[in-house]
């Protein structure tokens, strides 16, 4: 929908912020698309999110693929890339492989952006007892234009401490919202869950695995939209939570961090598992 909040877009060329939407790369300076106030987000006002992608569905292997040709200079970003995302799904949940096969060096970072409330949408429904554990003992502290600082910091003692299960209203109780990005915890296994979210009323959880260095948090504080055309829903404030596996925000300007470049021989590739798990019959 036209004011959707990236309700379940794949965000990019380059997810998150990036800082005056400006970067170099091989001594040549970009200027993109600032869609944040002074900042780009998301790609621009016209990024990945927001484009007609080609679908082709494969009922044989219960999967759908996603194609997008992205020109040279779309939004201010350098080099074609052809996108493809593919959701299959499986015995062991619904698996979602992002891939960018650029023409030239570029950079590339995907977001899968859904938003998760397993106790329902709508009416006066929040995501604030629902129970969090995100395997990450580091998060990106931010300025006020939520553009990270630069440092990396122990969640210890901070909002950002989902190391063990709790519900994000004890991790929050001044409802300030998250939207910040967590490190995620380093070697882990494709049968190890990064993120597992749970209702504290639904007997559900569910169960994120990635390969990224990442996963951005944002609980839905600003969220407060009602959508035309889709069952007359309301989504208020705290109504969905967001955990988004990606490269670092900013990274095109934090050289030190895990790169977001991509290239011919080294294109771009991403793998994401999302597992719901009924509780009472497991």
């Amino acid at each position: 929908p036209e004011h959707s909040p990236s309700f379940g877009i794949i965000a990019g060329r380059v997810a998150n912020r990036t800082a005056l939407g400006r970067f170099s790369l091989d001594d040549k300076h970009y200027q993109l698309v600032c869609n944040n106030d002074d900042n780009h987000l998301h790609g621009g006002d016209k990024g990945l999110g927001k484009r007609v992608w080609d679908m082709h569905p494969d009922s044989s292997t219960n999967s759908v693929k996603l194609e997008y040709h992205s020109a040279d200079g779309e939004q201010g970003y350098p080099g074609n890339v052809d996108f493809s995302v593919t959701f299959s799904l499986d015995e062991h949940g619904l698996h979602c492989r992002m891939e960018g096969v650029p023409d030239r060096v570029t950079p590339i970072n995907l977001a899968q952006h859904s938003y998760y409330n397993l106790d329902g949408v709508g009416h006066s429904a929040d995501i604030l007892q629902h129970k969090l554990q995100i395997l990450a003992e580091t998060y990106l502290p931010v300025d006020d234009a939520l553009i990270p600082l630069g440092s990396i910091e122990k969640v210890q003692g901070t909002i950002f401490d989902f190391s063990s299960m709790r519900t994000i209203a004890d991790a929050d109780p001044d409802r300030l919202g998250h939207d910040h990005n967590l490190v995620l915890a380093g070697n882990r296994k494709i049968d190890e869950a990064a993120t597992i979210l749970q209702s504290s009323d639904a007997e559900l959880t569910l169960e994120l695995v990635t390969d990224q260095p990442g996963i951005q948090l944002y609980t839905g504080k600003k969220l407060n939209v009602a959508i035309a055309g889709h069952n007359g829903a309301t989504y208020r404030s705290f109504g969905g939570v967001c955990l988004e596996p990606q490269g670092f925000p900013n990274a095109l300007n934090n050289p030190e961090w895990p790169s977001v470049i991509s290239t011919p021989e080294k294109p771009y590739q991403q793998d994401l598992l999302m597992r719901i798990v009924n509780r009472a019959s497991s």
